[in-house]
């Protein structure tokens, strides 16, 4: 369920870019950030700034984030990416993404103990300066125990990132997504 990193490049270059992509990260106000929109999976606690959504860039939040979107301008087939925030004592129940096309990969943008993330029957905790990379449609489930802010760096990329198709179907999953839940990208 999870994945090699060092199958894919780009890892090393987000993990070497951490301090910076952190520092994008904490001059964003709070305000700058909306709930996850499937509310159904929490309680409270789980909130997004995306910079791109289903391959449609979010311009004024990515103007804020430039560097970070430089390093993910570089990463092949990327269709997402947002900073996800877990405030201390949320937890995400579990769910399955969408389509098996995509790989998710968090970096660990702020993370203290007792967080972790599990899918399937594997769980592992995120690291600060760390990527992990995992298969979206497979069952997974999150939380925050801690009493800080859990911040990650999530982006979704294509298995086949040449595959037209492949987009085509993911920008569809995103117009119905906006749709169910009345968020615009």
């Amino acid at each position: 369920m999870f994945q090699d990193t060092s199958q894919h490049p780009f890892t090393a270059e987000l993990e070497s870019n951490h301090t910076a992509i952190r520092a994008e990260f904490e001059q964003l106000a709070p305000d700058d950030f909306m709930d996850w929109p499937e509310k159904g999976l929490y309680e409270k606690g789980w909130t997004v700034f995306g910079l791109c959504a289903y391959g449609q860039r979010l311009e004024k939040n990515c103007s804020l984030c430039p560097e970070t979107m430089r390093i993910a301008e570089s990463i092949p087939g990327l269709t997402t990416i947002g900073f996800s925030v877990l405030q201390p004592q949320t937890v995400i129940a579990p769910h399955s993404g969408y389509t098996d096309r995509i790989y998710r990969c968090h970096l660990g943008v702020l993370v203290p103990e007792n967080c972790a993330i599990r899918v399937g029957t594997e769980t592992r905790e995120w690291q600060e300066g760390k990527t992990m990379i995992f298969q979206d449609h497979v069952e997974h489930s999150a939380w925050n125990r801690s009493d800080s802010v859990r911040v990650v760096l999530l982006l979704d990329f294509l298995k086949n990132p040449e595959s037209e198709a492949d987009m085509a179907a993911v920008m569809a999953l995103g117009k119905e997504f906006s749709r169910i839940h009345n968020v615009t990208f």
